[in-house]
């Protein structure tokens, strides 16, 4: 059976007058892959509601990675969320150092997620490279998650090994020029959003 955690919370008078209070936590599943929660909250007025969901899972990091000749490094793979094969970035989840699979919650240094990021990028491509920039640490989906996206460049990236993938990847890498890119993403064709925010953002310097 599911416990109920009731929480209490000290009020500051440097709380946000927008803040909501979470009163009650139920967790409906929690394992190495996920805590999946039901609260309740009060609202600012003095009023509560529920049900709200939202759950944990690692931080991720998404790498836009280029090659010698400006060629950007893609990966093809099923997508179970919408039960296609996508074309998307060099992307993975990062294991906490206690071994924990989730509940990183953008507590991660950036040198760490940039290790991170260099092992995602020769695990699913067998490319590597030594210019790096870091783009931006952005919540993946604050509305529901409360784990963050760690994004990053890679330019200059030379073929140093095959691919090495967990058992669960299955997956194929691809070439596009910029425009090809911005062509998938026009025609829907490119189906990461916070992918597509790596790219921009690579793309505006």
């Amino acid at each position: 059976m599911n416990k109920i955690k009731k929480k209490t919370q000290e009020h500051s008078k440097e709380r946000d007058p927008l803040a909501w209070e979470e009163i009650s936590t139920e967790h409906i599943v929690q394992d190495e892959w996920i805590d999946f929660r039901k609260s309740a909250y009060r609202f600012p007025d003095g009023s509560i509601y529920e049900p709200f969901y939202s759950y944990s899972r690692r931080d991720y990091v998404v790498i836009v990675a280029s090659d010698e000749d400006g060629n950007y490094l893609c990966v093809q793979q099923f997508r179970q969320g919408i039960k296609e094969v996508t074309t998307e970035f060099p992307a993975g989840g990062i294991e906490q150092k206690d071994g924990r699979e989730r509940g990183t919650s953008g507590g991660l240094s950036e040198e760490d997620a940039l290790a991170a990021a260099k092992r995602e990028l020769l695990e699913e491509t067998g490319y590597a490279s030594d210019t790096w920039r870091h783009l931006l640490t952005v919540p993946s989906n604050a509305t529901i998650a409360d784990n963050y996206a760690h994004l990053f460049a890679a330019e200059n990236c030379g073929k140093v090994t095959g691919q090495s993938l967990d058992e669960t990847e299955f997956l194929n890498v691809t070439k596009h020029t910029a425009r090809e890119i911005e062509v998938l993403i026009e025609k829907g064709g490119f189906q990461q959003a916070v992918h597509i925010l790596a790219w921009l953002l690579a793309r505006r310097r």
